[in-house]
């Protein structure tokens, strides 16, 4: 897998994890404790999750993406052209749907890492924060955004779970996307992609910007604009 160059990178946001010093991961000394219960439901650690999300790229988190793609962690099936015109995605699974995201905006793919919900959000795009190597993430659910359905049993039931985390960069904002299960890169011809169908969701086809024939099936290709214009709008 080949990422894109990394330019203009600056410092990545610094916040203070007050939660882990004194708060209810600490030593129980925050005089804003009592009143709230938890952490989770502190203001601070709201605005702190709202800050992350606006954070530049990390550029230790640059180097850790660029050194595991060299390590061959992630396959890469080859489909369509391969010429220079060529466009890669990485494609993956939620709920039911196979989904492709340029690898242009992938910071890295890891294992799947406990969620901490935020104060007064409930079943919203925004799941809360992930703890990914040691830098704070705003968590989102591709499944709520794009409107799929995580109770159907599906063609993809009896297959094995293998749960990931894509950590995502677009603009300068960074985002953990919890999913079902990772593919691989599949490259294809500009020309090889398709309009959205009509049976596609609508929510769906609202982010994506077409689909490619894969398989014995399509993935469809999320548009990063569309994505992150989403998550900024859930979190305000």
């Amino acid at each position: 897998m080949t990422l894109a160059a990394h330019e203009g990178s600056a410092p990545a946001l610094r916040v203070d994890e007050c939660w882990n010093r004194i708060g209810s991961s600490g030593d129980g000394s925050c005089p804003r404790l009592p009143e709230q219960a938890r952490c989770v439901n502190c203001p601070v650690f709201g605005q702190a999750a709202a800050a992350l999300l606006d954070s530049p790229i990390d550029e230790a988190d640059f180097v850790r993406a660029t050194a595991r793609a060299a390590r061959g962690d992630v396959a890469t099936p080859i489909a369509g052209d391969q010429s220079a015109a060529a466009q890669s995605v990485l494609v993956f699974r939620v709920a039911d749907e196979w989904l492709g995201l340029p690898v242009e905006v992938l910071l890295q793919i890891d294992m799947p890492r406990p969620i901490h919900p935020l104060p007064h959000r409930r079943n919203g795009i925004v799941l809360g924060l992930m703890n990914v190597r040691g830098t704070l993430r705003v968590a989102a659910s591709l499944g709520i955004m794009l409107n799929l359905d995580h109770s159907a049993a599906g063609r993809h039931a009896a297959r094995a779970r293998r749960p990931r985390t894509l950590v995502a960069e677009h603009r300068g904002e960074v985002a953990a996307f919890p999913v079902d299960e990772v593919e691989g890169v599949v490259r294809f011809a500009a020309d090889a992609r398709m309009p959205a169908p009509a049976t596609l969701a609508q929510a769906a086809a609202a982010h994506a910007r077409g689909v490619l024939r894969w398989r014995d099936t399509t993935a469809g290709l999320l548009d990063p604009d569309r994505l992150f214009d989403s998550l900024a709008r859930s979190l305000r």
